[in-house]
């Protein structure tokens, strides 16, 4: 009995100290990385490519679970401090723009890899249907749709006294958070799934690319030297792309908490102790953290790998510099 009393106050001050200095971290550095980002995106070398349609609208969904769930969090779990409480508006708006972002976070990394899948094909018109107005469309339909899927919160979102003076945000309908929670393990492996099958599909096609080009290019390049160097400076930008999708792909599969997702839903019917409920919880509340990782580190990772964002931003820096 002590020894799991001992193990509960470890992970409760674990999760405290995390989520006060941790979160601190997460907020400043994504704050700063997805405006970097959405500066990169929109540059004019970039924003006129499908792809960055998506990586823009990527960004801005990050920027704001960053202060509707990442800074609510933080005050909650690491200083004691919750807002969302304090007022049923708040409550259910938090809750609603946390979920809806969620969802569409890895839903325009999805769209951005069958994007990349489009592009890389042989097929020339296949690679046709890859348009910004084609992006527009995807994320406009999307956006709305899970807006309005998500709806009912609004109205099942509510504050629970759950002790003396001690309340939560959360929903009062116990069959809405059950179908919530198949939903939220459904999303996050069809997600994971769609997301690696459209990133070797991509790595397939660039080397299939590859293979075609190489004597093409040849080719061309004894006759026509001019219009061949435009098609491999395209292509080329389309596989930088293609590498930053990529990268963030493997960020977000990486700390996705899908695993404990499967645990939970596994367990539900299982009859569990106090003790159990609250470890359980917290590990929960470790596991949406790691979650929230992905949401703050992408301009860092496309810093760090992509030697074309590297070159953008130094074109930004050395333009503001003179």
């Amino acid at each position: 009995m002590s020894s799991s009393i001992d193990i509960l106050v470890q992970l409760q001050l674990a999760q405290k100290y995390l989520y006060r200095y941790g979160g601190l971290i997460l907020i400043f550095l994504g704050s700063i990385g997805s405006i970097l980002n959405l500066i990169v995106f929109t540059q004019k070398t970039l924003r006129k490519n499908p792809c960055s349609t998506y990586f823009i609208s990527y960004n801005i969904v990050n920027f704001i679970f960053i202060y509707s769930s990442v800074l609510f969090s933080m005050l909650n779990l690491g200083f004691t401090i919750d807002y969302s409480t304090q007022s049923l508006v708040i409550c259910r708006a938090r809750v609603y723009i946390n979920i809806v972002c969620t969802v569409l976070s890895p839903l325009y990394l999805v769209f951005a890899s069958i994007d990349r899948v489009l592009i890389t094909s042989s097929n020339a018109l296949t690679r046709r249907r890859s348009t910004r107005q084609f992006a527009y469309i995807c994320i406009g339909i999307g956006t709305l749709f899970w807006m309005l899927a998500h709806a009912p919160i609004l109205y099942y979102g509510s504050i629970i006294q759950i002790g003396p003076n001690m309340f939560i945000c959360y929903f009062q309908s116990s069959v809405y958070v059950s179908i919530l929670s198949y939903f939220s393990l459904c999303r996050a492996i069809s997600a994971l799934s769609l997301l690696i099958i459209c990133g070797l599909w991509s790595i397939k096609n660039i080397r299939n690319l590859r293979k075609i080009t190489a004597p093409t290019s040849f080719t061309a390049a004894a006759t026509t030297p001019s219009p061949s160097t435009t098609t491999h400076s395209t292509s080329s930008k389309d596989r930088q792309l293609c590498f930053i999708l990529l990268i963030d792909i493997v960020i977000y599969t990486l700390f996705s908490f899908a695993i404990y997702l499967i645990y939970q839903q596994i367990t539900q019917s299982h009859v569990k102790n106090i003790e159990r409920t609250q470890i359980e919880t917290i590990v929960s509340n470790i596991c949406q953290f790691s979650g929230a990782i992905p949401f703050c580190f992408s301009y860092y990772a496309n810093l760090i790998l992509s030697k074309t964002f590297r070159n953008e931003i130094k074109k930004i820096f050395s333009c503001q510099l003179h």
